[in-house]
């Protein structure tokens, strides 16, 4: 299938550099790292990723399928800072450029709550990527929390 295909895109080795808001008006954190990612079976991806936040390492692990049935993409997310399993669910732009996700999880506002997330991969070209994440508020706005750079290793 032509959704399994595009998957393939992420294959391979990243330098990632990632950029996280934890309040309105102040500098982001920012961390650096990598991202291994693989096929699985010509169904799946599987991204690992290594870097280090606020001085501790941190890893992550990403799937992402190709749903037929439901006619979505599919996955999930893991990392060594949270116990909490994201799932998601989207969308390729008609383009083929732009992975929108929804997902829900815990709101780093305030504890115990869920929230709404939208995740977006937009290709700009075969070696770079720009991941996004977003929370929507409780007046409906979406705020931007993260902001990520990947770039193919050479």
């Amino acid at each position: 299938m032509k959704e399994h295909e595009w998957l393939k895109q992420f294959v391979g080795e990243w330098d990632t550099s990632v950029e996280v808001y934890m309040e309105p008006g102040k500098p982001p954190m920012t961390c650096k790292g990598s991202e291994t990612a693989k096929m699985v079976g010509g169904f799946w991806v599987i991204g690992e990723g290594k870097a280090e936040m606020m001085g501790m390492p941190m890893s992550s692990l990403i799937t992402l399928g190709y749903d037929p049935a439901k006619k979505k993409y599919i996955g999930t997310w893991i990392d060594g800072m949270s116990s909490y399993l994201w799932q998601y669910e989207g969308t390729v732009d008609e383009a083929g450029k732009l992975l929108t996700l929804e997902s829900s999880g815990p709101c780093p506002k305030s504890q115990g709550k869920l929230r709404e997330f939208r995740e977006t991969v937009e290709f700009k070209s075969p070696d770079h990527r720009i991941f996004t994440s977003s929370i929507k508020e409780d007046d409906g706005k979406w705020t931007l929390i993260v902001k990520g750079e990947y770039t193919r290793k050479k």
